[in-house]
């Protein structure tokens, strides 16, 4: 049990992992306990998705916010979207200090996130009249490593 406790201490998600495919082998067994074997797997397995679903939502944020700080001429709303990036990061540093199993999914959450993030600047941006085609192009042909992503980095103020 003490491996167990030290999992679930050092990798949520791993330990999820784990504790599903434990609940499914037992019911599988057909253990005589009276209980739903495959739900009570689900759950406990959909609790390391949340983390998984939290990990990418703050990707995107991260994303949508630096692709705006790049292509948007809006003054106002700048320092906003550095302190949203910032707030999102640390976000993602706790929950991979939770479970640094999602680690290897960084690259993944970062390809989705792209594609999410583009979408969501592109419409903010024709609603503000700053978007034309070839700014559009450009936005959706973006990308960034998992180093902008998760370190310091910010994109140059866009020129004029």
């Amino acid at each position: 049990m003490s491996d167990v406790k030290t999992l679930y201490d050092e990798d949520f998600v791993a330990w999820s992992k784990e504790q599903a495919e434990a609940l499914r082998a037992e019911g599988r067994a057909g253990s005589n306990q009276k209980l739903d074997w495959e739900n009570l797997a689900e759950e406990v397995e959909s609790l390391g998705k949340s983390q998984l679903h939290e990990l990418k939502s703050q990707v995107r944020r991260v994303i949508e916010h630096l692709l705006k700080l790049e292509y948007s001429s809006a003054a106002a709303p700048r320092r906003g979207w550095v302190e949203s990036i910032g707030d999102a990061r640390s976000e993602i540093e706790l929950v991979m200090d939770d479970s640094p199993s999602l680690k290897r999914e960084i690259g993944v959450a970062i390809t989705t996130g792209l594609k999410h993030a583009a979408r969501k600047t592109i419409f903010a941006l024709e609603e503000y009249v700053e978007l034309n085609p070839v700014i559009a192009a450009r936005i959706r042909a973006t990308t960034y490593t998992v180093e902008q992503i998760l370190g310091d980095w910010f994109p140059p103020e866009p020129q004029g």
